[in-house]
């Protein structure tokens, strides 16, 4: 199939490569289906959601081990259950970024990340309990500088 991109053009995909949000992402919970797109030269760190129903949408996501390799999200007993583990040791997860110029000021969001059940492609995004986490890190807390990859 065919999609016009917010950020990569037109770009071929099957219906496989779709992650699917039960209720969407926080504030467009209408958006179900999205495509987890790297973007060139990121070694895919950095990324895109990019809504499969609404192409002018798209949110830049980061790999938060990337940034933190000892972030530890735990998600809640009915959260693992609706993805369908029993862990959250057995899910991927990717958090938001708000890009600002300098890159230096944009910010990621480590409190609710969207967690995603790699076989099923089943998506969600949590509020995690943990107090360490914040919803605007800077990207400056993490070495991130103008030029960065975000």
């Amino acid at each position: 199939m065919k999609l016009q991109s917010k950020y990569f053009g037109q770009i071929d995909y099957d219906e496989e490569d779709i992650v699917t949000f039960s209720s969407g992402p926080f504030g467009f919970e209408e958006e179900h289906r999205f495509l987890l797109l790297p973007f060139e030269g990121s070694a895919g760190t950095l990324l895109c959601f990019q809504s499969v129903s609404t192409p002018a949408l798209a949110f830049v996501a980061m790999d938060p081990f990337s940034l933190m390799p000892d972030y530890s999200p735990v998600l809640q007993p009915k959260e693992l259950e609706e993805l369908g583990v029993h862990d959250s040791q057995e899910l991927a997860f990717y958090v938001l970024c708000v890009v600002k110029k300098p890159v230096s000021d944009s910010t990621v969001n480590l409190k609710c990340p969207v967690a995603i059940h790699p076989e099923t492609r089943a998506a969600r995004q949590v509020i995690l309990e943990a107090d360490s986490y914040e919803m605007r890190h800077p990207l400056a807390q993490f070495g991130m500088e103008e030029g960065a990859p975000c």
